[in-house]
């Protein structure tokens, strides 16, 4: 399915009928809805108010996790759900889930000892019905990475959990329940609930396209918010107290030449025993993440502090000392924030990261959780909205997370076998059309990326691009993975898009504009 202007025109006209339910949100828990409500026969429809995973969605650590660290919290329920929903996902989703190696070196100035580490390990396979990690002294451990800091290592374990590219995951589960007959609208913004005068019980929303000015009521069934870090705000208009505690986390990018590490690495922050980690994603090296109270104003595009990034850099250089990294080596950086239940500890860290699931007066929200679970979340909150809908259809949760694309996309057999699974992970059905839509040339790399020219074409030409931003931060993502976020190479990117987008000189540039201003304020080195 082509997402263009007729598309979005056509998806709009049918906000008039009834839907059996809307969903609030177009980040991961929204997308996952979406698809479940919709492969069950419901009329679903889904509502973003900015970009497709413009919010936390894409502002992640990337990691497809077991969550390691939470058995230090005791939170045996939630690392054994997440652990089974990463090996579905590793199954389901080849080409865009991929397995990482992790190594977790042990120092003498860490608080917790090797031993407990290794129990943690043991615990952890067992809960994921599998056998991975293994134990290395100093020598062998730095065999495997070189580059670690060997003063105070007493060795470490190996152990392997996975990676994504977020955003494209949520792109990919959105397309999927669209094509299972669900729709979805991203810069439609709700701006208030729809109520039964005799019940005052939500049935619907207020809606207003920010593309094009116009608004219109739209009535439902059910009502699911899955806003995330937003909720507390949504949840206002019924008269709930708010319960959320918005955390930010915020990560460095590093060019892979600075630090080439072929395994994350997983270790205790020298000042606080926090884990951070460093691992190769896209061609780069991320580091992350803080864990602090996000007290900024915008939510929307929150941005990473000077003593965030003070903290992340010395872990760097307590980990590889000899490399000596520093700011001046930093390619890009992102922050997104996490929404925990607020309990009011005074570690942040120690926040329970469950998801939670609330139905006051009709209003059905889900927030927390992560991004492995993001499909147990959409089925409790789908299970709860069922409640509310008289006849509606029994849910039965599939054991696919993913589709699996069709036959005939595994006939492009002129296709290198690694550029075919990347390209179906990400895309799906819609593999074979980023083929037939390349211009001679395009199935080449984009210098210094793992993306082709002809994935910018198809974008552009069909994946709902509204602003330059939403194809170079979410649908390709080379503003964090190229030096000043893809500027240098921006007539070359023009050529390709601008075409597909329709947008004139004057747009183009005010475009430009925008996605310079946006990227240098809110993904590039703190300002001073």
């Amino acid at each position: 399915m082509i997402w263009n202007q007729s598309w979005r025109e056509a998806t709009w006209e049918s906000l008039q009928q009834p839907w059996d339910l809307v969903v609030i949100g177009g980040g991961i828990t929204g997308a996952g809805i979406l698809r479940e409500a919709s492969r069950a026969g419901l009329r679903a429809l889904l509502l973003e108010q900015s970009d497709f995973a413009s919010g936390t969605s894409s502002r992640s650590s990337k990691l497809v996790h077991g969550g390691f660290r939470y058995l230090k919290n005791f939170q045996i329920r939630l690392t054994r759900e997440s652990v089974r929903e990463r090996e579905r996902l590793l199954k389901q989703g080849r080409g865009l889930v991929t397995p990482l190696g992790f190594l977790m070196p042990a120092y003498e100035s860490d608080r917790l000892p090797a031993w407990m580490l290794g129990a943690g390990l043991i615990l952890y396979d067992l809960l994921a019905l599998s056998w991975s990690h293994r134990y290395y002294d100093a020598f062998d451990l730095r065999e495997l990475c070189p580059q670690l800091n060997e003063q105070g290592l007493r060795g470490g374990y190996r152990f392997f959990d996975a990676q994504t590219d977020d955003a494209r995951l949520v792109l990919r589960v959105i397309r999927e329940g669209v094509a299972s007959g669900g729709a979805a609208l991203n810069y439609t913004q709700v701006e208030g609930l729809l109520r039964r005068p005799s019940t005052s019980r939500v049935c619907g929303v207020q809606v207003a396209d920010r593309i094009r000015g116009q608004t219109t009521e739209v009535q439902a069934a059910a009502v699911i918010n899955a806003t995330g870090a937003w909720a507390d705000d949504l949840r206002q208009e019924i008269g709930a107290p708010p319960r959320l505690r918005r955390l930010r986390g915020s990560h460095l990018v590093l060019p892979s030449q600075r630090l080439p590490l072929t395994r994350a690495v997983s270790l205790w922050h020298p000042w606080d025993q926090r884990p951070v980690f460093v691992f190769p994603w896209e061609g780069v090296i991320l580091v992350g993440t803080t864990d602090v109270d996000h007290t900024q104003n915008d939510l929307m595009n929150p941005v990473i502090t000077k003593k965030e990034l003070a903290y992340l850099l010395l872990a760097l250089q307590f980990a590889f000392p000899e490399q000596a990294i520093s700011e001046k080596d930093v390619l890009a950086t992102f922050s997104g924030i996490r929404p925990v239940v607020n309990t009011g500890k005074a570690d942040p860290s120690r926040e329970s990261r469950e998801h939670v699931l609330w139905d006051e007066n009709g209003l059905i929200t889900v927030t927390g959780g992560k991004l492995t679970t993001f499909r147990c979340m959409a089925t409790a909150a789908l299970k709860a909205a069922c409640r509310n809908m008289p006849g509606c259809p029994k849910y039965r949760p599939s054991d696919f997370v993913l589709d699996q694309p069709p036959d005939a996309d595994l006939r492009l057999n002129n296709i290198h076998r690694k550029l075919l699974t990347r390209l179906i992970g990400r895309y799906g059905r819609h593999a074979e059309q980023i083929i037939a839509c390349a211009a001679p040339g395009e199935i080449e790399k984009i210098p210094g990326t793992p993306y082709h020219w002809a994935e910018l074409r198809w974008a552009a030409r069909a994946e709902a691009v509204q602003h330059l931003d939403d194809l170079l931060l979410r649908r390709v993502r080379l503003g964090l993975l190229l030096p000043e976020g893809g500027l240098d190479v921006m007539e070359s990117i023009r050529g390709i898009v601008q075409p597909e987008l329709g947008w004139d000189e004057a747009r183009w540039q005010q475009e430009c504009q925008s996605y310079s201003e946006l990227w240098h304020r809110c993904y590039h080195l703190p300002r001073q």
